[in-house]
């Protein structure tokens, strides 16, 4: 209030006696007047000196109060201060019009000086809360800006520190049939998302039942190709003879047993992509004839001398290592560099352990579809007994096991049995192939030597039979009579 007493006050009006008579009763009250005569002195010293109110005259020569209180008005440096109007003008157009142009209120002459101070006083209060409540808003915005440049930097320095986490974390969404959160796993989501996006041969590497058609599927959805359905060919599980048949096609005639003309794999995935599953198993004679197509995307049906072209994407997969297939003369080694274009090593279940509880839930919500049950717990022992054990059959091999405990189950919590051990435990010196040999004989022992068929030891490892029989072969497990 100690600021309303001292107020400067400027007093506009062309009769020196009026300026005289407003001066003393504001002095006598404390406040500090300024003096103009006319419009363009009030605009002057009111620039100058920026009072803290204007009482203004009306009728002034060469401008008028109405004129003045404009000018005023339309001033940044002025227009926020408050003016009374003083005049002996009482018409209701007048008054009105002054407070158009911005004055605050309107004092008639002769004035009481009572009324004066009691305007007066009213204004300069109120302009002293809008600049109080001016200087609050100020500061809170301050306040409120400071904070939100601190939460922006927060934000940015999270965005950066989690990116690579957001990143994997929008990988996952993106290939939801893709189950798992190992980094491994997230290391080859990312390259098969940097692959996918051009026309690269893929060769996936991997045990089998690791999931290498999935990561197949992976590549293809996120191609420009996936607009057609992805061609898929297993060359182990043909006879030799028609491989080629089914790779390249035949017309009717072409050997005995064609019928009729059949378009080819390469064919039927024109445009698309062609997954070729356990490629190392490829007949050695058909090997040339496929890197021709690789190369320069042409092929001839069987029975057929017309070159056919085509534009198709290839992805192959094995469960072989096929530098060892090339140094044995059992795989072409420029097939190999062909294929060997964007290599992915598809890592076996045994580990990737941690993904084996996402992996065992995952199955038990497809099998409770299917079988209309409803499992709500897994206990502990059965879990960790999953994460301890080696899975040679890897992903497929323990669907396998989860679907056999559904079948099995008739509460909510699901037991899971693991194939049973009837040797000794493997000892810490034993190679990869010793344990895998041995895991093999325990399976065959379980399911009485039968490799095919339900219950077969194929089906009980996720393996298929022709592999299963291809790694005893190779194990030198046979059965002794």
């Amino acid at each position: 209030m100690n600021e309303i007493k001292h107020a400067r006050i400027l007093i506009v009006d062309d009769h020196p006696k009026n300026i005289q008579v407003v001066g003393k009763i504001l002095s006598n009250h404390g406040y500090r007047s300024i003096i103009a005569k006319n419009g363009i002195e009030a605009l002057k010293a009111s620039e100058k000196v920026l009072p803290d109110l204007i009482l203004l005259d009306v009728m002034m020569p060469e401008m008028d109060g109405y004129e003045t209180c404009r000018h005023l008005k339309e001033s940044p440096q002025t227009r926020d201060i408050p003016v009374i109007f003083l005049t002996a003008k009482t018409e209701t157009e007048d008054i009105v019009q002054g407070f158009e142009l911005g004055a605050v209120d309107y004092v008639n002459k002769p004035f009481n000086s009572h009324e004066l101070l009691a305007r007066i006083r009213t204004h300069l209060e109120l302009k002293q809360y809008r600049e109080h409540l001016k200087q609050l808003v100020s500061e809170r915005t301050a306040e409120l800006q400071e904070a939100y440049d601190q939460i922006k930097k927060l934000q940015d320095r999270l965005e950066n520190e989690n990116s690579y986490l957001r990143e994997q974390i929008e990988v996952r969404f993106r290939h939801q049939e893709i189950v798992g959160e190992s980094d491994g796993l997230r290391e080859i989501l990312l390259q098969i998302e940097q692959v996918a996006v051009t026309d690269s041969t893929v060769l996936l590497l991997g045990e089998t039942g690791t999931g290498k058609e999935v990561l197949a599927r992976a590549v293809h959805q996120l191609s420009s190709r996936n607009k057609r359905s992805m061609i898929t060919m297993n060359c182990a599980a043909l006879p030799s003879n028609l491989v080629e048949s089914e790779l390249f096609g035949h017309e009717k005639g072409a050997f005995t047993g064609a019928v009729t003309q059949k378009m080819g794999r390469f064919e039927v995935a024109n445009e698309s992509t062609l997954f070729l599953d356990e490629i190392g198993e490829m007949p050695l004679e058909l090997q040339a004839k496929l890197l021709r197509v690789l190369q320069e995307q042409k092929f001839e049906r069987l029975g057929s001398s017309k070159t056919r072209e085509v534009d198709v994407r290839i992805i192959a997969a094995t469960n072989q290592d096929l530098t060892i297939a090339v140094r044995e003369g059992r795989f072409r080694e420029d097939l190999y560099y062909r294929l060997n274009v964007f290599p992915v090593a598809v890592p076996p279940l045994r580990q990737r352990t941690g993904d084996i509880p996402l992996l065992v839930w995952s199955f038990v919500k497809e099998f409770e579809k299917s079988m209309g049950k409803s499992i709500e717990r897994i206990p502990k022992k059965s879990m960790d007994a999953m994460q301890a054990y080696s899975w040679p059959g890897n992903i497929r091999e323990l669907r396998n096991v989860i679907e056999r405990a559904m079948i099995l189950s008739r509460e909510d919590t699901l037991q899971i049995t693991l194939p049973r051990s009837e040797v000794p435990p493997p000892s810490i010196s034993m190679t990869l192939e010793e344990m895998e040999r041995q895991h093999i004989l325990e399976i065959l022992e379980q399911s009485n030597w039968r490799v095919r068929g339900q219950n077969g030891a194929s089906e009980i490892l996720g393996l298929k039979p022709s592999t299963l029989e291809s790694r005893m072969q190779k194990l030198g497990i046979r059965r002794n009579r």
